[in-house]
């Protein structure tokens, strides 16, 4: 058990890779198998938290690692959505480009205050990914850019806001904070309580 969460990580990494290469060298014929080794990283990403919880094993060199793996799986999907569908991510640069920007922020300011990466893994962040899953789908399936897309730009910025706040409020770096809310719990020297399937 305890080392499922590493094995369901490393899929998810082998999947980032696969992705990569069918985007690039294999293009149209492969949008179907994206998608299902897109569910599949979903997956892993699920089980590989709740597993980990509930065998003692959710370090932060585990959840460190799990969210930099899951940076890397959806900036591959991200590109290979772009080799696919060129013309509508170059028609939205604007917006995609300032969500990088957040992105990008996120690990900044958690570099300049602690020199670590974020690793929040928060609830707004994983309800952005749910969306980003939604969106990829429709844009690989379907080639459209339609209200999933608009409500990913959304959550997006909302959820990197929430991220922001966790690293400015937090008086130390810590992972697995559910939201700014709890980041001000744990600054007043209050207990969060956690839920195994979510952090």
């Amino acid at each position: 058990m305890k080392t499922i969460p590493y094995l369901l990580i490393l899929l998810r990494f082998l999947s980032a890779i696969a992705i990569l290469y069918l985007g690039y060298f294999v293009g149209e014929k492969s949008r179907n198998m994206i998608l299902a080794l897109m569910y599949f990283g979903l997956l892993t990403d699920i089980f590989d938290g709740i597993i980990a919880r509930k065998a003692g094993v959710s370090s932060e060199k585990l959840r460190r690692l799990d969210s930099q793996t899951d940076l890397v799986f959806w900036l591959t999907i991200g590109f290979s959505t772009y080799w696919l569908n060129s013309e509508i991510i170059k028609y939205h640069w604007k917006s995609i480009s300032f969500i990088f920007g957040m992105e990008a922020l996120c690990y900044i300011i958690s570099f300049w205050k602690f020199g670590k990466e974020t690793c929040t893994h928060a609830w707004l962040s994983k309800l952005w990914g749910l969306s980003l899953l939604i969106a990829f789908t429709f844009l690989i399936s379907f080639s459209t850019a339609n209200w999933a897309f608009y409500l990913c730009l959304i959550l997006g910025l909302i959820s990197h806001i929430d991220v922001i706040l966790i690293v400015l409020i937090l008086p130390k770096w810590k992972f697995d904070v559910p939201s700014s809310y709890h980041a001000w719990k744990i600054r007043q020297g209050k207990s969060i309580r956690k839920s195994v399937l979510l952090n």
